[in-house]
Formats: structure tokens, sequence, C-alpha cells
């Protein structure tokens, strides 16, 4: 059976102590249960609802973050970018350039990660299909293959593209997840991954901020996985309630390992 990806970290780098919490306990999962889970974390939320919205402590200052976690517990990394500049310095230090959702067709950007040669990981958009994803990867390929850019680990280039699912746009402050994208997507590329707490949000609706509710992650997943489903992307929080982005949507950290036993059982 096909060996599942596992993302998971919190939304945004809000402290080094707050990393080192949640890099311990995946590190402590990863020891437990055989798994390799991909640390997340932003360090930079280029498209919160407010601009008073915390966004993080920036890309300079963020890496340098993700750096001392990767030394210290040899994690994956994963991370967004939101600009094509930011390609380059962010690949020196993560693993997984990770292309936002309302970004995904913007070529300059999807190019920029190709360069890099790393793992990209596209979030389709709330506006499109998983069919209209085969457009955004092509964009890497075609990269990847006219300027002869060799992938990280000798990967093959289409297992270099990740797609994932992370619900659509349903009225206002609203989204649904039709599960039939996940097979129309790996009609495009192999390695597909549910993002079970960002398709649980509900966009804008908390009055200048996005709430969602997170009673339904576990469920997002399980259904996933029986649409073929073969990676799982979690924002996880020891205290979600008062994080500074996307608390109503995160997992519980305590809650990661038990969902992460049953997705692998």
């Amino acid at each position: 059976m096909e060996k599942p990806i596992f993302i998971a970290g919190p939304c945004v780098i809000e402290s080094m102590e707050l990393l080192d919490v949640v890099a311990a306990r995946i590190a402590e999962i990863n020891r437990r249960l055989g798994t390799d889970i991909i640390f997340k974390a932003s360090f930079d939320k280029a498209n919160r609802t407010s601009i008073t919205s915390f966004r993080g402590p920036g890309i300079t200052k963020g890496l340098q973050m993700l750096g001392d976690i990767k030394a210290k517990y040899g994690l994956q990394l994963l991370t967004d970018i939101h600009e094509s500049h930011q390609a380059k310095p962010v690949s020196e230090v993560v693993d997984v350039l990770q292309i936002p959702a309302f970004l995904c067709r913007q070529t300059d950007l999807l190019v920029a990660a190709a360069r890099t040669g790393k793992s990209v990981n596209i979030k389709k958009a709330q506006f499109l299909s998983g069919n209209d994803m085969r457009f955004p990867v092509q964009k890497v390929l075609d990269t990847i293959a006219n300027e002869h850019i060799t992938c990280a680990d000798g990967k093959a280039p289409l297992d270099n593209v990740w797609l994932t699912e992370r619900g659509n746009s349903f009225g206002y402050n609203n989204l649904v997840v039709d599960f039939r994208n996940i097979p129309d997507m790996k009609e495009i590329t192999p390695r597909v991954i549910m993002d079970c707490t960002h398709s649980v949000q509900r966009p804008g609706g908390g009055n200048g901020c996005t709430s969602g509710d997170r009673r339904f992650v576990p469920a997002m997943a399980m259904a996933a996985k029986a649409f073929g489903a073969n990676g799982f992307f979690f924002e996880v929080h020891p205290d979600p309630d008062n994080a500074k982005s996307d608390g109503p949507n995160m997992l519980l950290l305590d809650d990661l390992e038990p969902l992460i036993e049953k997705l692998l059982s």
C-alpha cells in the first residue's frame, strides 16, 4: 500500500516557543508511528481578512526559525510563498514550497517555484474544479522540462508536483468539499492531499477574520481517504482557541496522533 504523506504544524509562526512545542510532538509521533510528518508553518500570512490581523515574523526571521526547527528535530519543512522572489531563499531552507489557493494560477509564482527543483504543493483555488488544476501543474512541468531543472532527491517531475483539495466557495462565508475532485486530480498528478482543516473554514465569517468548525476535521480526513487521497494536511495548535490565525478550524495538537493512527489503519 502506498505510504501517505502527512503535513502538520501551526498556521503561522507565532513564536519560537510554539514551534518547539509542536515540532517536538510531531517528532515523537514520527518515532512512535514510523511516519515522516512534514512540519508546516507560515512566515507570513499575506492574505488575512483584515489589515490588522497577525501576519507572522516575515521571511528573514521566519526562515531562520524554521531552519532552527529543522536542525533541532530533523523534520522536513513546508511553507507558503506569495511572491516569486521568495522562492529561491525559501527553497534553501524548506523541502516543499506551497502555493496558496488564491494564487494557484499565478504563472510567475509557479515558474519560480519550479525553478528551485523542490517539491511544489499547489492548493486548489476555492473557485476552481479538480480538473482545472491540470493547467497550474502544466506550468510547473513545462518549466522543469524547458529549463532542464533537476528535481530534488532525483524525483521524476510529475512526482514533484502535488495538488491539495481545500473546498470550494459556496455562497458567502462558506466552503463545501466535493470529494470527486480528489480522483479527478489524481488523474493529473499521483500525489493528492486533503487539507482537512482549511476545508472547514468559514472564510471571512468572523467579523474581520475567518471562522470555522474544527469538529468536522476527522470526518473530512476519513472521507478524503475513502476517495483516494494519499496525503493529509492538518494545521494544529496546543491551544487553538487562542491561536493568532485560523484558530476555529485548527486541530488540537493532542488530537493529531490518534487521527493519524486511524488514517494509517
